[in-house]
């Protein structure tokens, strides 16, 4: 099978985690049979010094015509002055809108050689395996008006239209009857009118998947659940700005940011996968970088926009493999076992996977 695959390694550690994701995604696909074809953009602040802008119009060509796209990160202080419209982050939105990506999933799944990275106790993270759904592409980030209304007064606007909420909980609910038939669906309805309607077409929705358990949380209290008892929750739907908090939240039960990969999805097979940690630009180039949720991102690549559900297995257990080992990388290092720089976990993931192909045949 023959994939074109759109590559757009960023700003900060961005570059280093792509090229090792790069060289799995290689070795995958010589070991499959399959011709995985990358071409390289621009994009946030790479693309600013570059371009002039944060989503050169050829970014979004090279998207539009590939199979999908990996990311690696956006930002840093270096355009931190910059006026908004020429902020890193508005590549990172705008190419999401340009493709119609309105689903962001960030599974969190704890490793269980990492149990002790947590800052909480094990007995409540030890069952921990959530799929949060995110809205990605309307409410108060693309709300207008937006900005200063005078010298005094600010304004940001929080904005749905029914469709866009539809779609996005239609998904989550697929989701939920492919894992364990549980939706928790994240609001503010006490008080916001746009969470009222948010919770109007998820209860007309569940009406068509009655194999689907569906319950109601305000985001306050989801927010304390998440810590209290995080392995109560198996999908979590949430409009945008709700799942930016409450992904980043949940992503600390894992232990590290360093770990959690997430695909920003559209109706067809169509995404795009970035880890989640950002661009890290205090350790750029110091072959200390994280390259793992990387990696698991192009095991959600392989899974969700190309099917290769096979090819997604192995790498999510060689990572396993790797970690019950005993290997870290440099945020995940407590003193016990062997620390790893970022090509060196690379190649340590490769040596495993080869092993797992060759005992396999």
């Amino acid at each position: 099978m023959e994939k074109k695959i759109a590559v757009l390694p960023g700003d900060g550690i961005g570059p280093e985690v792509m090229e090792g994701a790069l060289k799995v995604l290689s070795f995958i696909g010589d070991r499959f049979k399959h011709s995985f074809k990358s071409e390289k953009g621009l994009i946030g602040g790479a693309a600013i010094d570059a371009e002039g802008t944060p989503l050169p119009e050829k970014t979004v060509d090279l998207c539009q015509s590939s199979d999908a796209v990996l990311l690696g990160a956006v930002g840093g202080p270096k355009w931190d002055q910059n006026p908004a419209h020429l902020r890193p982050e508005k590549g990172l939105l705008g190419i999401r809108k340009a493709l119609g990506l309105f689903a962001n999933l960030r599974p969190v799944t704890l490793q269980p050689a990492l149990i002790e990275a947590s800052s909480l106790k094990p007995s409540i993270i030890e069952k921990v395996d959530l799929m949060i759904v995110r809205e990605l592409t309307g409410g108060i980030y693309f709300g207008e008006p937006s900005g200063m209304v005078d010298d005094e007064t600010v304004v940001d606007t929080l904005r749905y239209t029914k469709g866009e909420i539809e779609r996005v909980v239609r998904t989550a609910f697929e989701l939920a009857r492919k894992r364990r038939n549980k939706l928790t669906s994240v609001d503010k309805a006490n008080v916001l009118s746009s969470s009222k309607v948010w919770r109007q077409i998820v209860d007309e929705v569940a009406k068509e998947y009655p194999d689907v358990t569906v319950s109601h949380q305000l985001v306050d209290s989801a927010a304390m659940k998440l810590i209290q008892d995080p392995s109560q929750f198996d999908v979590m739907v949430m409009e945008n700005l709700f799942g930016d908090i409450l992904s980043d939240e949940a992503s600390m039960l894992t232990g590290s940011l360093g770990m959690l990969p997430s695909a920003s999805l559209r109706s067809d097979s169509f995404g795009l996968y970035e880890p989640v940690h950002g661009s890290a630009p205090d350790i750029a180039g110091q072959n200390k970088a994280n390259p793992l949720a990387m990696l698991l991102s192009v095991s959600m690549m392989l899974r969700y926009s190309f099917q290769m559900v096979q090819e997604a297995e192995v790498i999510e257990a060689a990572i396993n493999q790797v970690l019950q080992e005993g290997y870290r990388t440099f945020d995940l290092y407590q003193g016990v076992g062997t620390r790893l720089g970022t090509t060196e976990m690379i190649q340590q993931i490769l040596s495993v996977i080869d092993q797992q192909l060759v005992g396999s045949n």
